[in-house]
């Protein structure tokens, strides 16, 4: 048995995990949504710059489509409609045509004849095909600031090109960062980095989001620092801390209230036998063939010490929940074999205790029952065992075994209640029984001693069949005994009988009207 300093512990430590389960819980939950929504940020903040990338490649190649009207043209020709593609069409820094790889005409600057390395600072792309695009850091006529190059090459080695400034680009990308401590890049066909502004004292990234359009070989990719995530799980925090408090609270009272309740009613049962708050009392059995009690059924009751008394049916329903209806079936034999020792009964006096499933499941359920029979050998008693119907259905080939070896030791089975629980009645065969008992349900259902109430009978007729003796509880009136007579019902056990009393009065009962029949 655990020390109430043990006790005490176990109680503050389920406590202290209920009132930390939901904060725990508040924790998580918020960590994940905050990375869910960091992460949703960063879907919403590429899908947006993907879809501005897009529209300026859109317009880009459709500068391109009209500037092949300008093949075999002479840049006189054709220069000052090019100005003017550049100026009224937004995004663009330049717009040309080239011959040979060389530029031939550019809005920018005339008929310049530098080939595309010297205007864009580089080489152009190996391998690239016939439409390509490229992201550069900076260009001959402005180093310091990015652009994108749409080039259209063709068999006859005319080909066109659109310069998008990459200002727009990059003032698109700071204006959805604005509000963000992430950074942004933005990649077209492989080429340089477009690159947001970066921020003063950032902490390394917690997030990455790499995405690529569907459309054109450009790549965005979202770095967020773990401030990001930071800054949001606070808020997560801020708003269900509160309700996680509350709820914390809330199943901190509701379990404590369920331990004090069960370690209260445990620890209730177990002063209770310390303290010998429990008593036995006996209800005689009438043998309606002699006409004189035949036995007594021993039932246990509870005083507490303000002079009240706790129904049966309570406690023992709490012993069985709370594990002590062993405990306590044995203390009703130990109160049981004091009692007797000043006993003065006939031989063959029939002593029925009740006995739980719980307790017939006991790997010492026999050897208490023989340390009983022991006891009570010096007056050649006959203990009777009631069972209830459930005793029957947990371990059915173990119990079997158990009451056939009680029963060759003259032990004898009764099923108590019979017709309350849902017991098959093929168990009547299968398990070694002696007694039937008649719940007072069906007795309390006899009218008449003309009438007939079904299932009474057929129980009655049942037993007779298996060659079972019956026993009818709560017989109250003339009436009731008069049927069960009539139908060869032979014991009886109730108010109209005898009342259970103590064992010093069931003494000088017995002397007196135990030996005279029913009047």
């Amino acid at each position: 048995m655990d020390s109430p300093k043990k006790k005490r512990a176990r109680k503050i430590t389920i406590l202290a995990t209920a009132g930390l389960l939901p904060l725990i819980l508040c924790v998580i939950f918020t960590w994940v949504d905050a990375r869910h929504s960091v992460q949703r940020q960063q879907e919403a903040t590429a899908d947006m710059l993907l879809a501005h990338a897009e529209t300026i490649s859109d317009q880009a190649w459709n500068m391109i489509d009209q500037l092949r009207r300008f093949s075999g043209k002479q840049c006189d020709d054709v220069n000052e409609d090019l100005r003017q593609y550049a100026a009224l069409y937004p995004y663009f820094r330049a717009v040309g045509v080239m011959q040979d790889g060389l530029v031939t005409c550019s809005s920018a600057f005339g008929s310049s004849h530098s080939d595309i390395k010297t205007m864009l600072l580089r080489p152009p792309p190996e391998n690239r095909k016939a439409w390509w695009m490229l992201s550069v850091a900076g260009t001959r006529a402005v180093k310091d600031r990015p652009a994108v190059i749409f080039v259209r090459d063709t068999p006859s080695q005319f080909s066109t090109f659109a310069l998008i400034d990459g200002q727009y680009l990059l003032d698109f990308m700071n204006a959805i960062d604005r509000n963000q401590d992430s950074s942004i890049t933005l990649q077209f066909g492989g080429g340089a980095i477009l690159y947001s502004d970066i921020k003063d004292g950032a902490v390394p990234a917690a997030l990455m989001l790499n995405k690529t359009s569907s459309r054109y070989p450009v790549t965005v990719h979202v770095t967020s620092p773990a401030s990001d995530v930071m800054r949001n799980w606070r808020h997560g925090l801020l708003t269900f801390v509160p309700v996680a408090l509350i709820l914390s609270l809330l199943l901190v009272a509701v379990i404590n209230n369920w331990l004090e309740r069960k370690l209260s009613i445990r620890d209730r049962l177990r002063r209770a036998i310390v303290r010998r708050e429990f008593s036995v009392q006996y209800q005689p059995v009438y043998h309606i063939a002699t006409g004189q009690a035949s036995g007594v059924e021993a039932l246990m009751r509870w005083h507490l010490p303000d002079g009240n008394q706790i129904r049966p049916d309570l406690f023992i329903a709490a012993a069985e929940a709370e594990g002590m209806i062993v405990p306590l079936t044995r203390h009703l034999m130990q109160l049981i074999a004091e009692e007797a020792k000043s006993w003065s009964v006939p031989p063959d006096f029939h002593l029925a205790i009740n006995v739980a499933a719980e307790h017939v499941q006991h790997e010492d359920f026999v050897s208490d029952i023989r340390q009983f029979a022991a006891a009570m050998a010096t007056h050649q008693s006959r203990i009777t065992l009631e069972l209830t119907e459930r005793s029957l259905l947990s371990d059915g080939e173990d119990v079997v075994q158990k009451l056939q070896l009680l029963r060759s030791e003259g032990i004898r089975i009764a099923i108590d209640d019979f017709g309350t629980g849902h017991c098959s009645l093929s168990y009547l065969q299968t398990f070694p029984l002696d007694y039937l008992k008649i719940d007072r349900g069906f007795i309390n259902a006899i009218e008449s001693v003309e009438g007939e109430t079904p299932v009474l009978d057929a129980i009655i007729m049942l037993s007779h069949k298996l060659k079972l003796k019956v026993v009818a509880e709560g017989i109250e009136t003339p009436l009731q005994l008069q049927y069960v007579k009539d139908r060869g019902v032979v014991f009886i056990q109730g108010y109209l009988y005898a009342r259970p009393m103590e064992s010093s009065v069931l003494m000088e009962w017995l002397q007196q009207q135990g030996q005279h029949p029913l009047g």
